[in-house]
């Protein structure tokens, strides 16, 4: 059965902030839906524990083939359920590993998929995983960047921005909705209007603009100062640092933007980076 919807993005592209608007949107709460509750939404296809239920504990989270090997059982396993549609947020890139198919076209009913300014990708990439700017431009540029699988997680396979940007817009297998971060920040009513359209949800323009708000970066970042947040990492104080679009102009040296351009130019002018 086709049901899953991807929500799909690069690392440290607004993939979050998209799953807690859609939370609060389906959900339909008078307050905001806590952010350590926003797994309900749906469930990530890098989560170690399914992989270990459905292996019977066979499954070794430091061997990227052992995810590989489990992966289509994990797929199965979550539209198993019979449910229309099933979330379920990843950042492997739509392509293969070792032979086999990230993102099974059998599985699935369509994607959204969240892009950001590589430059300033770069920047979020390196505080959330804990290396240095520089690490995390070289990173964005191979075709083998994984995330390494260990403890709560399964390896997951990102590949080259460009690859995975592409790989993601361009596929004829499902339909995909692109969105751009920045384009979320500047009219989130028409980003996510489109988003809701998409996923084939009823528009409902109060649950909209409410959605919106118990989804801004002021109610986040207040909920994880009171109550922390799962998802962020041990490398830094918070996850939800600035928010804002545009901080590599004054934090990368032109001889860092020089190298992405020369990267990812190509792409980046195709969705008006540059």
């Amino acid at each position: 059965m086709k049901s899953i919807v991807w929500l799909a993005s690069y690392p440290k592209s607004g993939n979050t902030w998209f799953r807690i608007f859609l939370a609060n949107y389906i959900f339909n709460q008078p307050q905001p839906v806590p952010i350590n509750q926003v797994h309900r939404l749906g469930i990530g296809d890098g989560v170690a524990k399914t992989y270990r239920m459905v292996s019977k504990g066979q499954f070794d989270a430091g061997d990227p083939r052992s995810t590989m090997a489990w992966r289509d059982k994990v797929l199965r396993g979550i539209i198993s359920n019979g449910a229309n549609i099933n979330f379920v947020k990843t950042h492997n890139e739509n392509g293969s590993a070792f032979g086999a198919r990230l993102i099974p076209k059998q599985f699935t009913r369509s994607a959204v998929y969240i892009l950001r300014d590589p430059r300033d990708m770069v920047i979020s990439y390196a505080s959330h995983y804990g290396v240095t700017v520089d690490q995390a431009i070289e990173a964005s540029t191979r075709a083998d960047n994984v995330l390494p699988g260990r403890g709560e997680n399964a390896f997951q396979f990102l590949g080259n921005w460009s690859n995975h940007v592409l790989g993601w817009g361009r596929s004829k297998d499902f339909p995909v909705l692109t969105l751009r971060y920045e384009d979320l920040k500047a009219d989130p009513h028409a980003a996510f209007t489109k988003a809701i359209k998409h996923i084939g949800l009823t528009l409902d323009d109060e649950l909209l603009d409410r959605s919106i708000r118990f989804s801004s970066f002021d109610e986040v970042r207040k909920q994880e100062d009171q109550n922390g947040f799962v998802e962020n990492s041990e490398n830094q104080q918070r996850f939800f640092r600035s928010g804002e679009s545009g901080q590599w102009q004054s934090t990368l040296s032109e001889a860092q933007v020089d190298t992405i351009r020369k990267a990812h130019g190509k792409v980046m002018k195709r969705y008006d980076y540059l």
